[in-house]
């Protein structure tokens, strides 16, 4: 990716250009990443939402094991028993004999009324499934919004680069100018080592700016769970394409409390809240369902093999058949006293619906904030990127004037060189305002369901 930086320098124009900073080696072409291309990676491969992702699927298995807690409860069982010493016999009297018992059972137990507990009991677990699909979601949203916060702290960074190649051209080009005064008699050498010395501190503020790219690349990465930073670069806007807010006196933003009306429909995190307050209900009916009798019924079958030394005992078969066996009927349990356990669950469920519709307003009230702070520093952005306007044109002329100075021996180098990283660092403030406006303009529309992107 090449710049071309133009400057006057002694009537004629001179063509220098510059590389941007790149982790790769001279001639390879890496891949660049897009800021729509780095959310979807991001949401893809990192570790919190693939946590959230599991929370969720865990949910879904707690709902399904709660509907099957309508079907019935099946086990069998086998049991073998051997006895020794003194005991009852056959014929009704005592001996000491050895005796063995072996016994089959298999029972079932179906629910037939828990006091509406397993309908209530599902349907808050159809809501926490909710609430989860909610939470996955506002962890998407929060890596969007990192992964774009990053990826413009990128775009800052290479433009102070682009500031500090830049300084490292005019310098350049002064050194030049200078030598070939000295050597025509026309300059000092202390002139031209003076010059020497900005150009040595412009080449070390450029490495200074590349190692604050390679540290903002590295964070970016990072979010994207990419195991290095070697070959990556990121796609860099046309920033005179992308367009930016109107006018300060009318920046066709909407209101904080338009953006918040929008917001509160869509955002997940107040969905979430609002699903886990509904849930509350739920959990009151289910501790209320400690007061209701409870009927289930229940049927087996089952059969014994008895072996008794000293008599004699029918074959296995024989036992098994004879003694074979089977009931069926009803359970009722009806609660009378349990020691205020019931009544202090209802309790303790009223205080968390209390809790949640805090928890709830809380979420509300950040929400609002968050949306305040990003339009008024949209509004701030916008405003500094026209005051930024103004400051390179007032600069550049300034420069300019400065320059043509300087070149006829009526300005020093320090004055020239004050002049020209004030018209630099001017043009360096006005593309990173666009940006930053561009950046607050895109979270206003995330914030009312639109991507985030630019």
């Amino acid at each position: 990716m090449k710049n071309i930086f133009k400057i006057k320098v002694q009537g004629w124009v001179k063509v220098l250009p510059f590389y941007l900073f790149t982790l790769l080696p001279l001639g390879a072409q890496p891949r660049q990443w897009s800021l729509r291309e780095c959310c979807d990676y991001a949401v893809e491969h990192n570790i919190s939402i693939k946590q959230k992702a599991n929370a969720r699927i865990q949910r879904d298995i707690q709902l399904n094991t709660d509907k099957n807690s309508r079907l019935p409860d099946v086990s069998a069982s086998l049991g073998q028993n051997f006895s020794f010493g003194r005991g009852l016999t056959a014929d009704n009297t005592y001996s000491n004999t050895n005796t063995s018992s072996t016994s089959l059972q298999l029972g079932a137990s179906v629910p037939i009324f828990t006091g509406f507990k397993i309908p209530n009991q599902i349907k808050l677990d159809q809501l926490n499934l909710e609430a989860a699909t909610a939470d996955l979601e506002k962890a998407k949203d929060d890596i969007r919004m990192q992964v774009a916060q990053a990826y413009v702290q990128i775009l800052y960074d290479l433009e102070i680069a682009d500031v500090a190649r830049r300084q490292i051209a005019i310098d350049s080009m002064q050194v030049v100018r200078l030598q070939a005064f000295v050597n025509n008699g026309k300059a000092s050498e202390a002139q031209l080592s003076q010059q020497k010395a900005t150009l040595a501190n412009s080449h070390l503020t450029a490495t200074q700016a590349d190692n604050n790219t390679r540290l903002a690349i590295l964070s970016l990465t990072q979010l994207l769970e990419l195991p290095s930073p070697e070959g990556f670069s990121i796609v860099r806007p046309n920033i005179d394409n992308l367009g930016y807010l109107g006018t300060l006196g009318n920046i066709g933003l909407p209101t904080p409390d338009q953006i918040y009306a929008d917001a509160l429909g869509i955002k997940p995190e107040i969905a979430s809240q609002q699903l886990r307050l509904k849930g509350t209900e739920y959990s009151i009916k289910i501790a209320r369902a400690g007061y209701y009798p409870t009927l289930s019924a229940n049927g087996g079958m089952g059969t014994n093999y008895y072996t008794t030394s000293g008599f004699d005992s029918a074959g296995f078969g024989t036992q098994i058949k004879n003694n074979f066996s089977q009931y069926i009927g009803l359970s009722l349990s009806i609660p009378i006293f349990n020691r205020f356990q019931t009544r202090n669950n209802i309790r303790n469920a009223k205080i968390e619906r209390q809790n949640q519709q805090l928890q709830l307003d809380n979420a509300k009230k950040t929400l609002y904030q968050d949306i305040q702070k990003v339009y008024y520093n949209a509004v701030n952005a916008h405003a500094k990127e026209q005051k930024s306007l103004e400051a390179v044109k007032s600069s550049e002329d300034a420069f300019t004037l400065m320059q043509a100075k300087y070149e006829n021996g009526k300005a020093t180098i320090t004055e020239f060189n004050e002049s020209k990283n004030n018209y630099l660092k001017a043009e360096s403030d006005l593309v990173q305002a666009r940006y930053e406006n561009i950046y607050q303009k895109a979270l206003i529309e995330f914030y009312r369901g639109r991507d985030l992107t630019f």
